[in-house]
Protein backbone atom coordinates (compact mmCIF):
# COMPACT_ATOMS: atom_id res chain seq x y z
CA UNK A 1 0.00 0.00 0.00
CA UNK A 2 3.21 2.27 0.99
CA UNK A 3 4.12 1.63 -2.76
CA UNK A 4 0.90 2.75 -4.27
CA UNK A 5 0.94 6.01 -2.67
CA UNK A 6 4.20 6.88 -3.49
CA UNK A 7 3.66 6.18 -7.11
CA UNK A 8 0.32 8.00 -6.64
CA UNK A 9 2.22 11.10 -5.31
CA UNK A 10 4.74 10.82 -7.77
CA UNK A 11 2.81 11.39 -10.59
CA UNK A 12 0.35 13.69 -8.73
CA UNK A 13 -2.47 10.98 -9.03
CA UNK A 14 -3.91 11.40 -5.23
CA UNK A 15 -6.21 8.52 -4.03
CA UNK A 16 -9.27 9.74 -2.16
CA UNK A 17 -8.83 7.68 0.58
CA UNK A 18 -12.63 7.93 1.75
CA UNK A 19 -13.49 5.69 -1.37
CA UNK A 20 -10.84 3.16 -1.22
CA UNK A 21 -12.04 0.12 0.48
CA UNK A 22 -10.62 -3.83 0.85
CA UNK A 23 -12.12 -6.75 -0.43
CA UNK A 24 -10.73 -10.30 0.69
CA UNK A 25 -10.94 -12.96 -1.60
CA UNK A 26 -10.14 -16.16 -0.34
CA UNK A 27 -9.09 -16.03 2.94
CA UNK A 28 -11.63 -14.52 6.09
CA UNK A 29 -8.96 -12.93 8.28
CA UNK A 30 -9.49 -9.94 9.76
CA UNK A 31 -6.36 -7.97 8.50
CA UNK A 32 -6.54 -4.06 8.23
CA UNK A 33 -4.80 -2.02 5.84
CA UNK A 34 -3.63 2.02 6.06
CA UNK A 35 -3.17 4.83 3.88
CA UNK A 36 -1.20 7.72 5.16
CA UNK A 37 -2.62 11.03 4.01
CA UNK A 38 -0.80 14.24 4.94
CA UNK A 39 0.45 13.06 8.12
CA UNK A 40 -2.66 10.62 9.11
CA UNK A 41 -3.21 7.15 9.07
CA UNK A 42 -6.72 5.99 7.92
CA UNK A 43 -8.06 2.21 8.18
CA UNK A 44 -9.72 1.34 4.82
CA UNK A 45 -13.00 -0.59 4.98
CA UNK A 46 -13.87 -3.49 4.32
CA UNK A 47 -16.19 -4.37 1.68
CA UNK A 48 -18.04 -8.26 0.42
CA UNK A 49 -18.84 -6.67 -2.47
CA UNK A 50 -18.58 -3.90 -5.20
CA UNK A 51 -19.61 -2.78 -8.50
CA UNK A 52 -16.67 -2.33 -10.74
CA UNK A 53 -17.43 -1.13 -14.56
CA UNK A 54 -20.86 -1.79 -14.20
CA UNK A 55 -20.12 -4.90 -13.02
CA UNK A 56 -20.65 -6.41 -9.21
CA UNK A 57 -17.63 -8.46 -7.94
CA UNK A 58 -18.04 -10.26 -4.63
CA UNK A 59 -15.65 -11.74 -1.71
CA UNK A 60 -16.28 -15.23 -3.05
CA UNK A 61 -16.03 -14.72 -6.62
CA UNK A 62 -19.66 -15.98 -7.38
CA UNK A 63 -21.55 -14.13 -10.23
CA UNK A 64 -25.22 -14.52 -8.40
CA UNK A 65 -25.64 -11.04 -6.92
CA UNK A 66 -24.82 -9.83 -10.55
CA UNK A 67 -27.09 -12.74 -12.40
CA UNK A 68 -30.16 -11.51 -10.11
CA UNK A 69 -29.19 -7.56 -10.67
CA UNK A 70 -29.70 -8.15 -14.61
CA UNK A 71 -32.15 -10.55 -14.44
CA UNK A 72 -34.30 -7.72 -12.58
CA UNK A 73 -33.14 -5.33 -15.15
CA UNK A 74 -34.09 -7.43 -17.97
CA UNK A 75 -37.44 -8.71 -16.06
CA UNK A 76 -38.02 -5.02 -15.84
CA UNK A 77 -37.98 -4.17 -19.56
CA UNK A 78 -39.83 -6.95 -20.22
CA UNK A 79 -42.40 -6.24 -18.20
CA UNK A 80 -42.44 -2.77 -19.90
CA UNK A 81 -42.66 -4.43 -23.11
CA UNK A 82 -45.44 -6.41 -21.78
CA UNK A 83 -47.51 -3.37 -20.68
CA UNK A 84 -46.98 -1.62 -24.08
CA UNK A 85 -47.42 -4.26 -26.54
CA UNK A 86 -51.08 -6.39 -26.67
CA UNK A 87 -49.29 -8.41 -29.32
CA UNK A 88 -46.25 -9.58 -30.68
CA UNK A 89 -45.32 -11.61 -33.49
CA UNK A 90 -42.36 -13.36 -33.93
CA UNK A 91 -40.52 -10.59 -35.89
CA UNK A 92 -41.24 -7.68 -33.72
CA UNK A 93 -40.40 -10.31 -30.49
CA UNK A 94 -36.66 -10.79 -31.79
CA UNK A 95 -36.50 -7.23 -32.60
CA UNK A 96 -37.13 -6.16 -29.42
CA UNK A 97 -35.84 -9.36 -27.68
CA UNK A 98 -31.92 -9.19 -29.02
CA UNK A 99 -32.05 -5.12 -28.85
CA UNK A 100 -33.08 -4.53 -25.55
CA UNK A 101 -33.54 -7.64 -22.70
CA UNK A 102 -31.24 -10.06 -24.18
CA UNK A 103 -28.44 -8.04 -23.54
CA UNK A 104 -29.04 -7.32 -19.99
CA UNK A 105 -28.15 -10.72 -19.05
CA UNK A 106 -26.08 -12.78 -21.81
CA UNK A 107 -22.94 -11.12 -21.25
CA UNK A 108 -19.33 -13.34 -22.06
CA UNK A 109 -17.59 -11.42 -19.03
CA UNK A 110 -19.90 -12.52 -16.26
CA UNK A 111 -20.74 -15.81 -17.45
CA UNK A 112 -22.27 -17.71 -14.21
CA UNK A 113 -21.31 -21.37 -13.21
CA UNK A 114 -23.20 -22.19 -10.47
CA UNK A 115 -26.97 -23.77 -11.70
CA UNK A 116 -29.17 -21.67 -9.66
CA UNK A 117 -27.43 -18.47 -11.29
CA UNK A 118 -28.12 -20.33 -14.91
CA UNK A 119 -31.57 -20.86 -13.96
CA UNK A 120 -32.07 -17.48 -12.74
CA UNK A 121 -31.16 -15.80 -15.97
CA UNK A 122 -32.57 -18.70 -17.87
CA UNK A 123 -36.11 -18.23 -16.72
CA UNK A 124 -36.02 -14.14 -17.87
CA UNK A 125 -35.55 -15.67 -21.56
CA UNK A 126 -37.91 -18.40 -20.48
CA UNK A 127 -40.87 -15.77 -19.74
CA UNK A 128 -39.73 -13.72 -22.77
CA UNK A 129 -40.71 -16.28 -25.48
CA UNK A 130 -44.26 -16.81 -24.02
CA UNK A 131 -44.75 -12.73 -25.00
CA UNK A 132 -45.10 -14.32 -28.83
CA UNK A 133 -48.52 -14.77 -29.76
CA UNK A 134 -49.43 -18.75 -30.17
CA UNK A 135 -46.66 -19.94 -28.25
CA UNK A 136 -47.57 -18.60 -24.29
CA UNK A 137 -48.64 -22.86 -24.12
CA UNK A 138 -46.11 -24.49 -26.38
CA UNK A 139 -43.05 -25.93 -24.33
CA UNK A 140 -39.81 -23.63 -23.71
CA UNK A 141 -37.92 -26.05 -25.98
CA UNK A 142 -40.76 -25.58 -28.69
CA UNK A 143 -40.89 -21.88 -28.43
CA UNK A 144 -36.93 -21.46 -28.68
CA UNK A 145 -37.14 -23.64 -31.83
CA UNK A 146 -40.12 -21.76 -33.44
CA UNK A 147 -37.99 -18.52 -32.15
CA UNK A 148 -34.89 -19.61 -33.89
CA UNK A 149 -33.51 -18.93 -30.43
CA UNK A 150 -31.15 -21.06 -27.88
CA UNK A 151 -30.97 -21.86 -24.54
CA UNK A 152 -28.77 -19.07 -22.64
CA UNK A 153 -26.25 -21.84 -22.18
CA UNK A 154 -25.55 -22.97 -25.50
CA UNK A 155 -25.27 -19.07 -26.34
CA UNK A 156 -22.56 -18.74 -23.79
CA UNK A 157 -20.75 -22.09 -24.66
CA UNK A 158 -20.58 -21.11 -28.32
CA UNK A 159 -19.51 -17.84 -27.56
CA UNK A 160 -16.47 -19.07 -25.29
CA UNK A 161 -16.10 -21.52 -28.58
CA UNK A 162 -15.50 -18.84 -31.06
CA UNK A 163 -13.12 -16.84 -28.11
CA UNK A 164 -11.34 -19.62 -27.83
CA UNK A 165 -10.60 -20.24 -31.73
CA UNK A 166 -9.82 -16.48 -32.17
CA UNK A 167 -7.59 -16.55 -29.64
CA UNK A 168 -5.73 -19.75 -30.69
CA UNK A 169 -6.04 -18.58 -34.48
CA UNK A 170 -4.22 -15.31 -34.04
CA UNK A 171 -7.53 -13.18 -34.33
CA UNK A 172 -7.27 -11.39 -30.53
CA UNK A 173 -3.78 -10.09 -29.51
CA UNK A 174 -3.06 -12.78 -26.81
CA UNK A 175 -0.57 -15.17 -26.41
CA UNK A 176 -2.54 -18.50 -26.27
CA UNK A 177 0.33 -20.21 -24.94
CA UNK A 178 -0.87 -17.97 -21.13
CA UNK A 179 -4.23 -19.84 -21.38
CA UNK A 180 -3.61 -22.82 -23.09
CA UNK A 181 -1.32 -26.14 -23.00
CA UNK A 182 -1.25 -28.44 -25.84
CA UNK A 183 -1.14 -31.93 -24.87
CA UNK A 184 0.70 -34.51 -26.88
CA UNK A 185 -1.35 -37.72 -27.46
CA UNK A 186 0.83 -39.45 -29.83
CA UNK A 187 -1.06 -38.74 -32.84
CA UNK A 188 0.05 -36.71 -35.54
CA UNK A 189 -2.09 -33.69 -36.16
Amino acid sequence: MDDLVKWSDKWLLKFNIEKCKVMHLGHKLNTQYYMKEEGATLTLATTEEERDLGVIISSNLKPSAQCLEAANKAMSVLGMVKRNFRRLDMDSFNVIYKGYIRPHFCIQAWSPFLAKDKLVLENVQRRATKLVCGLKNKSYEERLRVLGLTTLETRRFRGDLIETYKILHGKEDIDHCQLFEFVSNGHEL
